[in-house]
């Protein structure tokens, strides 16, 4: 599908898809074609049908795999294709929510306590202080940390949103230190190489030795980080409004459900019972 590939590759271009989902959407589509050995622009809504189909009780595979070829196709068939998409012909895959992991004050602690690396250190503290995605931090230039203004800008996060969130006084003294000994230049955690920032899997696998040196068993990612510096913020009283912002989301809610301190306020309504007797 050469010739359909590279007008889907434009579209998504145009569309101002970041370079990872255009690889994606364009694997997705690439793969549903060879496993029917046909064209896509021949194959339509049954053949659709059967691929989701094969993918969930088949393949077994995960929920957001699944979304995500859904979404793939559809854009493939509706945007590329010019064709109509029925959703009823074509459902979406039910997803369920589950309530993220979330790290204590403690555990936070002991994870910086067992980083003895400066600048695996530094990078994880500004994940958690600043609630950063991994890709966020990743790509993190030196002139991203606004020390006067006690700020971080992060430039083109998820969405292409620019925005800007906390500098910790903790993480500016570990960020000048790590500057004094390693004097980045234009990116502030490159990779191997210089000129190219660290990579997100790097600090995944970083992450994954220093939560086992820490003794937590808990199953959390980097993510976690930022899943924690969002509760942590309500339980300590910020307001869901400046968490958002902060986050550079609109769905800073769930964290409602993982708060320990909004949960404490709540009285069951057997306390109220016995209390009115």
């Amino acid at each position: 599908m050469g010739r359909l590939r590279e007008r889907m590759k434009m579209d998504l271009e145009l569309r101002g898809y970041s370079p990872r989902t255009r690889s994606c959407y364009l694997t997705c589509v690439r793969d549903f074609a060879l496993h029917f050995g046909r064209s896509p622009e021949v194959m339509g809504e049954e053949e659709i049908r059967g691929y989701l189909h094969y993918l969930i009780y088949e393949k077994k595979a995960s929920q957001s795999l699944v979304s995500q070829v859904y979404s793939a196709l559809k854009f493939f068939y509706q945007t590329t294709l010019q064709r109509g998409w029925e959703m009823s012909k074509v459902p979406r895959l039910k997803v369920s929510k589950k309530l993220p992991v979330v790290l204590s004050q403690g555990e936070i602690r002991a994870i910086f306590s067992a980083t003895r690396n400066l600048k695996h250190k530094a990078i994880l503290m500004t994940i958690y202080s600043a609630g950063l995605r991994v890709s966020e931090a990743a790509h993190l230039k030196v002139s991203d940390i606004d020390s006067g203004r006690m700020m971080i800008r992060v430039e083109e996060g998820k969405g292409k949103k620019d925005r800007y969130t906390l500098l910790a006084s903790g993480t500016l003294d570990i960020l000048r230190e790590y500057w004094r000994f390693y004097r980045p230049v234009g990116w502030l955690f490159s990779g191997s190489q210089p000129d190219k920032p660290i990579s997100c899997s790097s600090i995944q696998k970083v992450f994954k030795r220093v939560l086992d040196k820490a003794g937590i068993e808990k199953r959390a990612t980097v993510h976690t980080l930022r899943h924690s510096f969002a509760t942590h913020l309500l339980e300590a009283g910020t307001d869901l409004y400046h968490i958002q912002h902060l986050l550079g989301h609109k769905t800073a809610a769930i964290y409602l459900h993982v708060s320990q301190k909004e949960l404490a306020r709540i009285v069951s309504p057997l306390d109220l019972l016995e209390s009115a007797s």
